[in-house]
């Protein structure tokens, strides 16, 4: 009797899951193509059960060959049964082609794996999480949780995994890499750069290359890899790696398919993936706080944008076409403090702490304690506002391409240095007014001489967004230790004092479009987003240009 029961166990341990093959030929986020996808079913699976999901690349590669090296279903099942990796179901997906059009001999497809899997952005990620994974889980039942969730590929399909984890963290977190195409091919070769400068993510990468890879018009592969490694390293990613003498192939990366898998999903259930700031040697250790994250202040605003806080921790911002100034008391209660705002964009407090002036289609003072107002100038089509704690009030004018300059009320000139400026700030010293161009990458910096502006330079530079070209840099504030904080569409950008950007926190997760405005308030940084503001403690401390100048530290390298 125990004989056959332990035959029953054995021959239920090495039950081979089911494949099936599919096709998808209605993306909208890569209209026009069609491609093959298969699904792999573990014979363990249970539908009471949520299953973890691990996506592969270029699919066909890896269910073609039954029974040989780099078949994943097999490893699949030897893994699940031995209880090396979860319940997970593969999802198989091939790039996509667009067909050639009828009754044109001489046509030819167009081909959309370099597109999908070389680019950089969100796009391949949303089309798996918005197309492809959907497909699957009207089936079956999937884990919505990040960390039940691998992506895997070789070359091109390589770096679309990570890619995919790197833009939505908030939906994978496990990435096998073979032979990853970390070259310029589609700006692949700035991760290394974007890794090192950005707060670290809870990813966890296993990276294989050969020594024989390509070395052609795009980059180095072999080099490319280690570079990634060293980032990786650096930033304090749970990562390891295995190099080898092989070339351009997948045959060595499918050899140690088991060993991946295993390291991938080792201590799934107990132990998540996660952030290791102890093991981090970027800025992101220095002025990061372990466990403190984006925190929801307010939403449902139509266009969110200046910030300002008080000396006792009241925040006011604007929604700008609702043309509203909005009131949060350090605890928590939020009210409407003024309508009819003139559309009111940026927002500054001026030398008392008591008055604010807000920029828009008037500029405007308002009194905190009165609620009264009064209109210093019409027309303004004003931007961003800053007021130093002498009493000059400096605004952008995009509309004419301007910074405006009053002293206590009397307008003292006006220049045009470059079209789309924005963002308007002061350094921590008071010496310097930084004024953003828009499109990017650089912010302008002017030397102050009795409220007069000299000394022009494009001097910051900032990170562009993996999205577009276009930076969208907008408001800023500035820190007691010098560095300069900037809304953008890459990020929260955190520049040195000789206009290098050291740190880029990642916007809020669903958060549409750029940061508008940025504010750090003793040790709480405050951004505004379109619809959401919020908060969460850093190192750093602020220097509100409506207090007296802070003497900054002599900069390092």
């Amino acid at each position: 009797m125990r004989s056959l029961l332990f035959l029953a166990l054995i021959a239920h341990a090495f039950a081979a899951g089911k494949l099936t093959q599919h096709q998808f030929n209605d993306s909208k986020i890569f209209p026009g193509t069609h491609r093959d996808y298969w699904v792999y079913l573990p014979a363990e699976y249970d539908e009471s059960k949520p299953a973890c999901l691990m996506v592969f690349q270029d699919g066909a590669g890896f269910v073609k060959n039954p029974g040989k090296e780099g078949y994943v279903p097999d490893a699949f099942d030897k893994l699940i049964a031995s209880g090396d990796m979860p319940v997970t179901i593969g999802l198989f997906i091939n790039p996509g082609v667009v067909p050639a059009p009828q009754g044109n001999e001489n046509a030819q497809p167009r081909f959309n794996r370099s597109f999908e899997y070389d680019g950089m952005g969100p796009n391949y990620a949303n089309f798996l999480i918005e197309e492809m994974i959907p497909l699957v889980a009207k089936n079956y039942n999937i884990s919505t949780n990040p960390d039940d969730r691998a992506l895997c590929g070789g070359s091109s399909g390589a770096i679309a995994s990570f890619t995919a984890a790197w833009e939505r963290p908030d939906h994978f977190r496990r990435v096998y890499s073979m032979i990853g195409t970390y070259v310029g091919l589609r700006g692949g070769n700035d991760y290394p750069t974007l890794i090192r400068k950005t707060e670290p993510k809870p990813l966890r990468i296993f990276l294989q290359d050969g020594k024989n890879d390509l070395n052609i018009y795009g980059g180095d592969w072999w080099m490319a890899n280690q570079t990634m490694q060293r980032a990786l390293e650096f930033s304090g990613y749970e990562h390891t790696h295995r190099w080898d003498e092989g070339g351009h192939s997948r045959k060595e990366g499918n050899k140690i398919l088991p060993e991946a898998l295993t390291w991938l999903w080792k201590d799934h259930g107990k132990t998540p993936v996660s952030i290791h700031l102890d093991k981090c040697k970027s800025r992101a250790a220095e002025w990061l706080i372990p466990g403190e994250n984006w925190e929801i202040v307010s939403m449902g605003h139509n266009w969110a944008e200046g910030l300002a806080v008080t000396a006792d921790g009241t925040l006011y911002f604007t929604d700008v076409p609702d043309s509203e100034l909005y009131k949060i008391t350090p605890d928590g209660k939020e009210t409407l403090f003024a309508k009819d705002t003139a559309n009111a964009n940026g927002i500054a407090l001026g030398p008392d702490g008591k008055t604010l002036y807000t920029a828009g289609a008037e500029v405007r003072r308002y009194n905190l304690e009165t609620r009264e107002f009064e209109t210093l100038f019409k027309n303004a089509a004003a931007n961003d506002i800053v007021v130093s704690s002498e009493g000059y009030l400096y605004f952008t004018s995009p509309k004419n391409n301007s910074i405006n300059v009053s002293f206590y009320g009397a307008r003292v000139f006006n220049k045009i240095p470059f079209k789309g400026l924005n963002g308007i700030g002061l350094s921590a010293d008071q010496t310097q007014l930084y004024v953003c161009h828009f499109d990017g990458p650089f912010i302008h910096s002017f030397t102050l001489h009795a409220g007069e502006l000299v000394n022009p330079q494009p001097y910051f530079y900032a990170q562009r967004p993996t999205t577009d070209g276009r930076c969208a840099l907008d408001g800023q504030f500035s820190a007691a230790s010098g560095h300069l904080l900037v809304g953008t569409e890459a990020g929260l950008q955190i520049f040195d004092q000789p206009g290098r950007v050291q740190l880029v926190l990642p916007k809020p997760a669903y958060v549409d479009g750029r940061i508008n405005y940025c504010y750090l308030h003793e040790d709480t940084l405050y951004i505004a987003t379109r619809h959401r503001v919020y908060k969460r403690k850093i190192k750093l401390t602020g220097a509100p240009a409506w207090l007296p100048p802070v003497k900054v530290p002599k900069p390092k390298l």
